[in-house]
């Protein structure tokens, strides 16, 4: 897709502030790693400021990693004043599957549609309502990503936004139009909070284009890139997480396509 490196190239230009309500494992990653692409994070959770942080942001990231009744009050406040004032937001439904209190915070956010979910195959598939709670080990996904492409389509068309589903393969999808994305290292799975960094990283893309499927690419397409990159001078998952925050401040947006492969279907 043309426009991925456009997009790359506009978050740094603009450097939009992204407002994270997130969790205590991912925050200090999650900040660096929005820093390192370009963007400006914020990590702001106190149900008392949220809505005036929403209406200063250029977009809103939600995280359930770390519930508890606070939180989700702060994510409900958000996402609606969010909705209140057209900006863009993004669910991340980590280990949706694992507890009651989590699916049904997540089907309370659901309700207030965000623009994109982003998750592993088993949070999709469980959102979707198609048994992925079966395929999944807390907050880890037993399934492939491309298992959950019928549910993420389905997800998708539900709540009219789109759904990011990663994994070896990323899928990106708005209920009509599909993208694949491969690319980058095995080895980032080893890398806790890489996948709430790429929620962030969505959200920063979504800031600055309209365009659902083409954000969530561009994230993508970034974060394996610079997942590549990183692997190549790392020998462990210590080594790779600082590597791959260089990566992400160094690759080029133009270099970014070249580096993955990106395939409509």
């Amino acid at each position: 897709m043309a426009e991925t490196a456009d997009i790359i190239g506009a978050v740094r230009a603009q450097r939009p502030l992204v407002h994270n309500i997130t969790n205590y494992v991912a925050m200090n990653f999650n900040a660096n790693a929005l820093l390192a692409l370009g963007a400006s994070p914020a990590m702001v959770h106190a149900a008392e400021e949220v809505e005036e942080f929403v209406a200063i942001s250029g977009s809103l990231v939600i995280n359930i990693g770390t519930l508890d009744d606070r939180w989700v009050a702060s994510m409900r406040l958000a996402a609606a004043k969010a909705n209140d004032l057209r900006k863009p937001w993004v669910l991340d439904p980590v280990g949706v599957g694992a507890t009651r209190f989590r699916l049904d915070a997540c089907t309370s956010l659901l309700a207030l549609k965000p623009s994109i979910v982003r998750g592993n195959a088993a949070e999709i598939m469980t959102l979707a309502g198609a048994q992925g709670e079966a395929a999944a080990k807390g907050v880890d996904s037993l399934a492939a990503s491309s298992d959950a492409l019928g549910a993420a389509r389905s997800l998708a068309r539900a709540i009219g936004g789109a759904v990011v589903v990663s994994g070896e393969a990323d899928f990106i999808t708005d209920g009509e139009r599909a993208v694949e994305v491969r690319g980058g290292s095995e080895m980032i799975t080893r890398v806790t909070a890489a996948g709430c960094a790429l929620s962030a990283a969505v959200a920063a893309m979504l800031a600055v284009t309209d365009d659902k499927v083409a954000a969530g690419v561009a994230a993508c397409a970034l974060f394996k890139a610079a997942a590549g990159r990183a692997a190549q001078a790392a020998t462990g998952p210590g080594g790779l997480a600082a590597a791959f925050l260089d990566a992400l401040y160094a690759v080029r947006e133009t270099d970014v396509e070249r580096a993955v492969a990106i395939k409509a279907l």
